[in-house]
């Protein structure tokens, strides 16, 4: 999604500058047409060009940049609506995923920061995750490497990330295991961003970390999907969650054949405090041609809880760690075929006309 709004936003600059371009041309003496387009040129390349100004001599004379070649600008739209057209072949709702992509799709998880000791050594800290649901215990283990002398016990304090309030103090106990310490601080706090701070004695003087991590509110239960169809060219799969305050959700969820990633699906709804159910859609252009053999896995759901107001914050909670295994209908039926979009193949299309003016 992220990819798709740069692009779109990136296409309609171009789109802008293109058309203006062709105006300029058609409208003004022809001595002007090389200043208008090294100047698109120059906006458009400026943020790829290296600075390596910090070792010359000031530069006293400004000198105009190169004409730019006639091709230049064609390339660059003729460029942009291939891309513009693959991003676009596939809905919003069912994005294919390598196995990189669905790595870095999966939400809830911390990933710890080593900090520098003298002598090689590392200061760790690491959670089992990075968004807490209030109640849930936090289970915190310490390490410490190197050679340095530390002190038998380690204090961790969770504070807000606002005000620096402190919400709870434990002390971390050593596990059995060389250098390791653990214990658990309360989540049951009011919702919001806070910080964690882990206190060792390194040869006698103190040495902080700290951790970022946030408490959400109970948003309800995940309870299983159901039956799997297929719905024109899309295989649906019913999710359903009770949801603990009504409001609008955003759902995603990653879709695999076994080990295999094969898409992120994603869905947005109204929801009330009772038993909802919300379809998850995989369009046939990331499922046919696939040899799928048996069920099919819905993994890393994560559902958000969007703002109702501006300055509201968004709110996540996470199923299963397992997610769940269903048995899909016959997929025969689905196409490998573009997602229709009337509005996106329009702005493909003025590019490439865009591009042919050139």
């Amino acid at each position: 999604m992220r990819r798709k709004t740069m692009l779109a936003a990136a296409t309609a600059v171009l789109v802008c500058g293109g058309a203006g371009a062709i105006w300029l041309l058609a409208d003004t003496p022809r001595k002007m047409e090389t200043v208008d387009a090294t100047s698109v040129r120059a906006a458009t390349q400026a943020p790829h060009m290296p600075n390596n100004n910090h070792n010359q001599a000031p530069v006293t004379k400004r000198t105009l940049p190169a004409e730019p070649n006639d091709n230049a600008i064609a390339f660059m739209l003729a460029s942009v609506a291939d891309e513009y057209t693959q991003t676009t072949r596939h809905p919003d709702y069912s994005i294919p995923l390598t196995r990189a992509q669905a790595e870095g799709y999966q939400g809830n998880r911390y990933h710890p920061v080593a900090l520098p000791l003298e002598g090689d050594g590392q200061f760790s800290v690491t959670l089992d995750k990075f968004r807490f649901t209030r109640g849930d215990p936090i289970l915190v283990v310490a390490s410490l490497t190197g050679r340095q002398v530390v002190g038998n016990n380690l204090s961790a304090t969770l504070e807000t990330a606002a005000d620096r309030d402190t919400a709870d103090t434990t002390t971390l106990k050593p596990t059995g295991s060389a250098g390791y310490f653990d214990g658990n601080l309360s989540s049951d706090h009011e919702p919001g961003e806070y910080r964690l701070i882990v206190e060792a004695s390194v040869d006698g003087r103190p040495v902080r970390h700290a951790s970022p991590l946030t408490i959400e509110p109970d948003l309800g239960d995940f309870e299983g999907l159901g039956s799997a169809s297929i719905d024109g060219n899309d295989l649906v799969i019913p999710v359903h969650f009770n949801a603990e305050t009504s409001g609008y959700y955003s759902l995603s969820a990653q879709l695999y054949d076994n080990q295999e990633p094969i898409a992120l699906l994603q869905a947005e709804t109204a929801l009330g405090t009772s038993r909802n159910t919300i379809d998850l859609r995989a369009h046939g252009s990331v499922l046919a041609n696939r040899d799928i053999a048996g069920a099919l896995q819905v993994r890393y759901l994560q559902i958000r809880q969007l703002p109702a107001r501006p300055g509201d914050r968004t709110h996540y909670a996470f199923g299963p760690d397992k997610g769940y295994e269903f048995s899909p209908p016959d997929l025969d039926k689905l196409r490998d075929e573009p997602a229709v979009n009337p509005e996106s193949e329009h702005r493909a299309m003025l590019l490439q006309q865009l591009a042919d003016k050139f």
